[in-house]
């Protein structure tokens, strides 16, 4: 066969058929129109002699020759705009694009700082920042659509060997209890003490909860003693939670920062425990790496992997607020 039987174009709009469920929003999601999709697909099977979609039902359902070809369609586009972007490269970051994945925590508290330091260094490089579950971001690295992240849980054992692992940074989870609280005025409390609390949590089915989860049992504290007052789905509902006296809480230093200073949260110690994960950076050695994403590697990373880095040390920019005010708003514990 010395033609393709498709187009580029084509497998965009097969691939946001599928994503969206529908011909209709899928055109909307493409600025084009409906007729015109339902013609590129018509085109599309015809050229290949095999149906897409089984249009028996309400929505869009691909058959199985639709889904081999979507598997195969999402990889030629991932390489295409891998492509572009090595050749925005040869312009030595005077443009291409940055994506950096994260997952929640780090996500919505450390990433938006790293990528304002990135953008006054290099402005004129696109920057997205994606935020996933663990298990999401990681994938998201291995198939080529993020440049790199920066993680708080396991990698899938399934990508281990596909991808570059490198500990990064502690972060450590602390205790947090409303400033009235009676231990609160204590230097240290005991292990025990806390099974008397009540606690407000992520949804146990949250991959963030099940991580905090097993760092709080290596550390010999016993989960299945906490009493779970509430699951809220994100770490800014839980802080709120907390500040209005309804239980207490772990969660990691870096999103407590300014609440720490305000004095609008207090943070009791535990005598004799330190309760700490290791972050990771991951990328894919199989992948091109850009320029843009071994100057992060290079100039960012290393300056926040410094143990001794503290929020008052660097004030957020302009533009590391707003994101961070974004990344909180949109951000959801998955």
């Amino acid at each position: 066969m010395s033609d393709l039987p498709f187009t580029l174009d084509q497998l965009r709009i097969l691939k946001a058929i599928a994503a969206e469920g529908s011909f209709k929003r899928a055109a909307d999601s493409l600025y084009v129109s409906q007729p015109a999709v339902s013609l590129q697909v018509q085109n599309l099977e015809r050229q290949l002699d095999v149906p897409l979609f089984d249009r028996g039902g309400r929505r869009a359902q691909l058959t199985e020759a639709g889904y081999l070809l979507l598997n195969y369609g999402e990889k030629i586009l991932t390489l295409c705009q891998e492509t572009c972007r090595a050749l925005e490269d040869l312009q030595n970051l005077q443009g291409g694009t940055l994506i950096v994945g994260a997952s929640q925590t780090t996500g919505t508290y450390l990433l938006p700082r790293m990528m304002g330091m990135f953008r006054q260094r290099y402005p004129d490089v696109a920057v997205q920042l994606h935020i996933h579950s663990t298990r999401r971001t990681a994938w998201s690295v291995a198939n080529g659509q993020v440049d790199l992240a920066i993680i708080g849980g396991e990698v899938p054992a399934e990508l281990q060997e596909a991808l570059e692992i490198t500990p990064y940074a502690e972060d450590e989870l602390v205790l947090i209890l409303p400033g009235d609280h009676p231990l609160a005025h204590l230097n240290t409390i005991q292990k025990e003490d806390l099974y008397k609390l009540q606690f407000i949590t992520l949804d146990s089915q949250s991959t963030t909860r099940k991580s905090i989860d097993q760092v709080l049992s290596r550390c010999d504290i016993d989960i299945k003693r906490l009493k779970i007052e509430m699951e809220l789905n994100s770490i800014e509902a839980i802080k709120n939670a907390v500040q209005s006296g309804l239980g207490a809480s772990f969660v990691s230093l870096a999103a407590i920062e300014k609440e720490l200073q305000s004095n609008i949260l207090h943070r009791a110690y535990i005598e004799g425990i330190e309760v700490k994960r290791m972050l990771s950076a991951i990328v894919n050695p199989n992948r091109y790496r850009s320029k843009a994403a071994d100057a992060f590697c290079r100039e960012i990373l290393p300056v926040f992997a410094n143990k001794d880095w503290k929020y008052d040390v660097m004030k957020p920019s302009a533009i590391e607020t707003e994101a961070l005010k974004i990344a909180a708003a949109n951000s959801v514990e998955d």
